[in-house]
C-alpha cells in the first residue's frame, strides 16, 4: 500500500485524534484537521507543522453537516484526500450522583459520534468512488458488542458506528475503496480519565495510536483491541438476556462530567480552509 498524502482527521485537538495527527505528520503530507477546541487545536496543528506536514485546520462541530462538507470539499479540491479518520466523539452516562444522562446528552453523543461521522464520511463518497482509490476509517469502540447500563447512548451511537462501517466495507469494495472498522478498549486520554470505574486492559494512549497506525497502513479491515474485552462483551451478548444482563450489571460505573470548553467558532464555507503557516 502507498503512503496518504492527504489526510483528514476529526477529533483532532484532543485524545486519540491529536495523537493520529501526530503520528502521521510528516514532510510532504498534508493533513485536514477538525476539531471543537480552537486553541489546543491550533496546538496541534502547529506541532504537525513543526515536523513538516502541511496542515489546513478548522474549528467545526461535525453535529452540522454543512461546515464540514464544505471544508472537506473545498481541501479535496485543492489536495485530493487519500485517507479519512473519523474520530470525533464525545462521551456521556450515569452520572456522579447516580442519575442517568438525561436526554440532552444521549442526544447529543448520537449526534456527534454517529452523525458526526456520516457528515465526515458521506461527503467524499462520491469522489472515492469515481476516483476508485482512497481509504476510510471511522473509529467505534468495544462497547459497540454489547450496551452497557451506565451508558446506554454512547453505547448505541457506537453501534451504529460500527454497523455503518462494516456496510460501507461490504458496499465500497467492487470500487477499490478500502474501510476500517476501529473498535478500542481502555487508552488513556481525557475522555477516559471521566469514566470512574474499572478500566481492564487499559493501555497508554501512544499505544493505541501505533496499534491504529500499523493496522491503518496495512489495509487491515477490522482495528479491535484488546481482544479480551471484545470477546467478554460478545459473549454476554450470546447468552440468553437474563444472564448476559446479570453478568453486565457487574460492569458499574460513573462518568464525570466533561469540563467546559469554547464553543466552535463555524467560518463561513470560502473561509473554512486555513492556510498554511
Amino acid at each position: 500500500m502507498s503512503a496518504p498524502g492527504c489526510i483528514v482527521i476529526t477529533g483532532a485537538s484532543s485524545g486519540l485524534g491529536a495523537g493520529l495527527a501526530r503520528s502521521y505528520a510528516a514532510p510532504g503530507r498534508t493533513l485536514g484537521l477538525a476539531g471543537r477546541d480552537p486553541a489546543r487545536l491550533a496546538e496541534i496543528a502547529q506541532a504537525c507543522r513543526a515536523r513538516g506536514a502541511t496542515v489546513h485546520e478548522a474549528v467545526l462541530d461535525l453535529a452540522a453537516s454543512g461546515p464540514i462538507e464544505a471544508w472537506l470539499l473545498a481541501l479535496d479540491d485543492r489536495t485530493p484526500v487519500d485517507l479519512v479518520i473519523a474520530c470525533a466523539g464525545i462521551s456521556a452516562g450515569t452520572r456522579l450522583d447516580g442519575r442517568p444522562e438525561g436526554l440532552a446528552a444521549a442526544a447529543g453523543m448520537v449526534r456527534t459520534n454517529l452523525l458526526g461521522v456520516l457528515h465526515t464520511i458521506e461527503p467524499l463518497l462520491p469522489r472515492f468512488t469515481a476516483r476508485r482509490r482512497g481509504h476510510l476509517a471511522v473509529v467505534t469502540s468495544v462497547a459497540a458488542y454489547r450496551g452497557l447500563p451506565d451508558s446506554p447512548a454512547y453505547c448505541a451511537s457506537k453501534a451504529g458506528v460500527r454497523v455503518y462501517g462494516e456496510a460501507l466495507r461490504a458496499a465500497l469494495a467492487p470500487h477499490c475503496v478500502r474501510v476500517s472498522v476501529i473498535s478500542p478498549g481502555f487508552f488513556a486520554s481525557p475522555m477516559s480519565d471521566r469514566f470512574l470505574g474499572p478500566k481492564p486492559f487499559l493501555i497508554p494512549l501512544d499505544q493505541a495510536v501505533a496499534r491504529i497506525r500499523s493496522g491503518l497502513d496495512s489495509g487491515r479491515r477490522r482495528i479491535c483491541f484488546p481482544w479480551q474485552l471484545r470477546l467478554i462483551l460478545q459473549a454476554t451478548d450470546l447468552l440468553p438476556a437474563a444472564i448476559g444482563d446479570r453478568l453486565i450489571r457487574r460492569m458499574r460505573f460513573r462518568i464525570a462530567p466533561r469540563p467546559p470548553e469554547a464553543p466552535p467558532r463555524q467560518a463561513p464555507a470560502h473561509q473554512a480552509i486555513v492556510s498554511p503557516r
